[in-house]
């Protein structure tokens, strides 16, 4: 029995996508777990470029079931999009699998995000693409399922009940235009007939695959640090990317996962608002953006950059409690002469190595940093970790020894080839 989770370490955009796509090898069902459509994944393969945002990554892999499970909420635009895109690349998505009880973002929820963030004193820095007023419907049971989609008189009566609450916030608190619920009703009917092959009962089809002792990889979407319980709150996502959230979003029980793998760039980013101990907002800032093509997959903004934050990398070990890292974009550090990690937090006069999930708190934490020699080595040719500059060695070791987790994967190209496997 194989049940393996695959976690962003992070503040998201870690290229999870990748290391999905390589674990995917020895998958037979790769499984999307939580989030929406603000998700993105880049993945490389044979000189052609892969975009993903609900599709599961492992579906490149001819021998993998890809599985949208109940956890996700689904935006079926962005869904017709991304499949139209895929489909013109070759890729094959009959083996595609969506489960009956995934949340359906609808038009109402977008246009609520975005009015919502548009008075928002404060802003979240959201991604506008209605995720949290989904996960909210949800939550106040009031939610439209897939399950609601296939009966079209069901899925009429579940629109119209919950516009009965939407349309009169939409126009009374924002001054905007209702939506109109009949117009809604029939183009959502050409998506219900355009997924109905693939919809079917997740819950039970994995765990009849994990009771038959398939390999089963779970693909998680954002990151650690975006968590709703565990992130740095208010300025977090609205689902739970932890490797807990695996089993909630799956119906997989905690009792087979095997391994949990925890993805971490070389360096940070965050996109949006909130807290960021390590930002650095000068040209060496800049020069790893711009290295390391810093700009989101899924809206094409600029995330913030800092040195490598070992305080959050190792919060983020024990909450989801990682049996293997996965470093990524290693070479993206390649050129600098030193190199910063952050190993404490100065808080009112004392330092912690403790990670501090208060966000108002956090902003007012100090890095505390050791410094490490670079090189100046590419190393996007290096398919070895001895083959690597002995800095770079080192500055793994480092990572290794302050998060207690083993580095099993080293990312130092985009390409799938250019990965080095640990011993």
């Amino acid at each position: 029995m194989s049940v393996s989770v695959v976690v962003g370490a992070q503040w998201g955009d870690e290229a999870k996508g990748k290391i999905v796509d390589l674990l995917a090898q020895n998958a037979r069902y790769v499984v999307r777990y939580a989030g929406g459509s603000n998700a993105g994944h880049t993945v490389c393969v044979n000189g052609a470029s892969y975009k993903f945002h609900l599709i599961p990554s492992g579906v490149l892999h001819p021998h993998v079931t890809a599985v949208i499970a109940d956890g996700v909420v689904m935006d079926l635009r962005a869904f017709a999009a991304e499949s139209d895109a895929l489909q013109a690349q070759g890729v094959d998505l009959s083996r595609l699998r969506i489960g009956l009880g995934v949340h359906l973002t609808l038009p109402y929820h977008r246009l609520l995000d975005e009015l919502e963030e548009a008075q928002l004193e404060g802003r979240l820095g959201t991604t506008k693409r209605g995720i949290g007023p989904t996960y909210a419907d949800k939550a106040w049971r009031v939610g439209v399922r897939v399950a609601d989609l296939m009966d079209r008189d069901r899925f009429a009566q579940r629109v119209h009940r919950v516009l009965q609450r939407r349309n009169p916030t939409i126009q009374r608190v924002y001054n905007a235009a209702p939506i109109d619920a009949d117009a809604l009703i029939t183009e959502f009917a050409s998506y219900a007939e355009r997924i109905r092959p693939h919809v079917c009962d997740v819950p039970h089809l994995l765990m009849n695959a994990a009771e038959r002792s398939e390999s089963i990889l779970l693909e998680g979407a954002q990151g650690t640090l975006l968590d709703l319980d565990y992130g740095t709150y208010p300025y977090v996502t609205s689902s739970h990317p932890v490797a807990a959230g695996a089993c909630l979003g799956t119906g997989i029980a905690p009792n087979r996962l095997r391994a949990i793998w925890g993805v971490a760039k070389a360096y940070t980013t965050r996109v949006g608002e909130g807290p960021f101990p390590t930002e650095l907002t000068d040209e060496r800032g800049d020069w790893i953006r711009n290295r390391g093509r810093e700009y989101g997959t899924t809206t094409g903004r600029a995330r913030r950059v800092g040195w490598l934050d070992l305080v959050a990398l190792r919060y983020a070990a024990r909450v989801n409690g990682f049996t293997a890292l996965a470093v990524t974009l290693l070479d993206v550090l390649s050129g600098l002469d030193t190199l910063k990690v952050c190993v404490a937090y100065r808080l009112n006069g004392a330092v912690t190595r403790e990670f501090v999930a208060d966000a108002p708190t956090l902003s007012r934490c100090e890095p505390v940093y050791e410094t490490l020699p670079g090189w100046s080595e590419p190393i996007g040719a290096c398919r070895a970790l001895h083959e690597l500059p002995a800095n770079a060695r080192a500055y793994l070791q480092y990572i290794q020894n302050y998060v207690g987790v083993p580095i099993r994967l080293v990312s130092v190209g985009a390409a799938r080839e250019q990965t080095i496997q640990c011993e």
